[in-house]
């Protein structure tokens, strides 16, 4: 390739005619080869380094954005980093609403009379976010009407009786969304029903299936 670059240079300098224009044409075309084979390396390439960023990005949408479930911003340690697995145990009212964010750095909630510990998601479920209304609440009535205002949540144990029947699927539809996400560390009690008691053996099953 270079030495034709060069026939081509001095045939134009020296001899504009016949054989420089020949060779003026040679060398011109195996340029454009060269560019042609090159560029096609390059948009291979860069074909590949698309592809490694789409799938990266499919996982951050789906493990990262996904509104109520998106953990820390980054650069930020979460809070559930430090923390250690909590053990299955049940809860009432009075106990879940210990968990809200802003007593301890654990964060709980409940859906449909399950709780979950939300503490990675922090961001949302802290006393900042734009969640932080459900820390330490039964969120089941709330999510179920898509209202964040504090009269959407009883204070009273609330049995989602006046719940009709497109509001109850979206609570059912809410729980496994949580299931999928979030550690499930026990029962919400209702008034006067004992706490269960749970076997370490029951414990590490439970979070297993999670994993």
């Amino acid at each position: 390739l270079g030495s034709g670059s060069e026939s081509s240079s001095d045939g134009s300098s020296e001899s504009p005619g016949g054989a420089g224009a020949a060779a003026e044409g040679g060398g011109w075309a195996a340029a454009a080869l060269a560019l042609l084979t090159g560029g096609g390396e390059m948009l291979l390439n860069v074909a590949l380094v698309a592809l490694v960023l789409l799938g990266a990005y499919r996982l951050w949408v789906r493990w990262g954005r996904r509104g109520l479930g998106a953990g820390a911003g980054a650069g930020e340690e979460s809070p559930a980093a430090s923390l250690s697995r909590m053990k299955k145990r049940d809860f009432s009212l009075e106990q879940l609403r210990q968990y809200d964010g802003s007593r301890t750095p654990r964060i709980l909630l409940a859906v449909n009379g399950k709780v979950f510990d939300v503490t990675k998601g922090s961001k949302f479920y802290g006393p900042a976010g734009p969640y932080g209304i459900f820390a330490g609440r039964d969120a089941s009535r709330g999510l179920a009407t898509f209202c964040l205002d504090k009269d959407a949540l009883k204070d009273e144990y609330d049995d989602l009786s006046d719940l009709n029947a497109v509001q109850m699927e979206s609570v059912r539809e809410w729980e496994m969304q949580f299931k999928e996400k979030y550690d499930y560390v026990g029962r919400l009690l209702k008034p006067g029903e004992e706490p269960s008691e749970y076997t370490d053996e029951e414990d590490t099953k439970d979070h297993n299936k999670q994993d």
